[in-house]
């Protein structure tokens, strides 16, 4: 039987439209963005690999970074920063494959906005900046504590991480890592939620 994720009272759980829908925007900025920003648009998409070997090299960048995650999870279990984050995306609907469904959106939508169009114009550390902007929300950042900041340096540090391998392997391989990421998160997130 599949156990639904209660959000706060306060809020009704944000659907999966909605996440459709934030990485349709994404992509619809990032279009123009792209094509009047870069002198070779379709080369946003490329990267220093072919596609075949983005997707080895990315697959195995993403299987280290999802271990790493659930290992930085179970050692920051209890820890005020993790448990923030947790309360933060328990406002998803995370039944069933919604976190694959959310996770491929946001990989997808941010890797298209952040990394192929601003990420080229504006360098990874003033993007990763924005990343951690558009992130407030999510993470509610409302208060400058060691937690907050823990939660915003981990943004910003994944968000490096994923502009370097966009910058040094491509796109496609970004996208993977982002979207392996997520997913771990989103079901570890959905089995935290489980065991309250």
């Amino acid at each position: 039987m599949t156990q639904s994720i209660s959000a706060p009272a306060s809020c009704p759980p944000i659907r999966l439209t909605a996440q459709v829908l934030t990485c349709l925007m994404f992509c619809l900025l990032a279009a123009p963005i792209i094509w009047f920003g870069q002198r070779d648009p379709l080369a946003a998409f490329g990267g220093p690999m072919a596609p075949v070997r983005q997707l080895l090299v990315g697959q195995g960048l993403a299987l280290l970074a999802a271990a790493g995650s659930y290992v930085m999870f179970r050692l920051t279990a209890r820890a005020k920063s993790t448990t923030d984050t947790i309360a933060s995306y328990a406002r998803l609907d995370l039944r069933g494959l919604n976190p694959l469904w959310i996770a491929l959106a946001a990989a997808i939508g941010e890797e298209t906005l952040f990394r192929a169009a601003l990420q080229p114009l504006l360098g990874i550390w003033i993007t990763s900046l924005i990343f951690v902007v558009t992130h407030t929300p999510a993470y509610r950042f409302r208060r400058l504590d060691f937690a907050t900041l823990a939660q915003a340096a981990g943004v910003f540090g994944g968000s490096v991480a994923l502009g370097l391998i966009y910058q040094y392997v491509g796109w496609i391989a970004a996208v993977l890592v982002h979207l392996w990421i997520d997913i771990v998160g989103l079901l570890i997130v959905r089995a935290a939620a489980r065991a309250r």
